[in-house]
């Protein structure tokens, strides 16, 4: 079964963090610098929420706050949920499904942050399973 771990094998485990005390301002910065939809906040070394744009815009833009001012505290999700590596690929469609979420951060045993994924990170791994698969078939059949 495919598991978290597979993705970032290949993804890579790079993340992009904020610090809460930073400006949404900034923070919307770091997100388009790096083409981004979500940093997680990370605050004495620990993983305490995950800032998105749906954030900004449903807890900015709409409540009509100064993007300068407001503190990425102020409106990150906080208690984010997240993964292990050993979560299988269909467990994370479904709890992103349900929950309305688009990305996963990915902590250890021992809690530490070492990754994140998106839903597109599962869509592009699912596609090329599914290719995998059925190249593996097509050279089987004509075989």
């Amino acid at each position: 079964m495919n598991t978290v771990r597979d993705i970032l094998q290949k993804k890579g485990n790079t993340v992009y963090g904020v610090s809460p005390d930073s400006s949404v301002y900034d923070a919307l910065e770091s997100l388009e610098e790096r083409n981004l939809g979500a940093l997680v906040v990370i605050e004495n070394g620990k993983l305490i929420g995950v800032f998105t744009e749906r954030d900004y815009a449903r807890k900015v833009i709409l409540k009509g706050r100064s993007s300068k001012e407001t503190l990425v505290r102020h409106i990150m999700t906080s208690r984010p949920i997240f993964v292990t590596p050993d979560t299988t690929i269909e467990e994370c469609m479904q709890m992103m499904t349900d929950k309305y979420i688009r990305h996963l951060p990915v902590l250890n045993n021992l809690g530490e942050l070492v990754g994140v994924i998106s839903i597109g990170d599962l869509v592009k791994y699912i596609i090329t399973e599914k290719d995998s698969i059925i190249e593996h078939l097509e050279r089987y059949i004509k075989s």
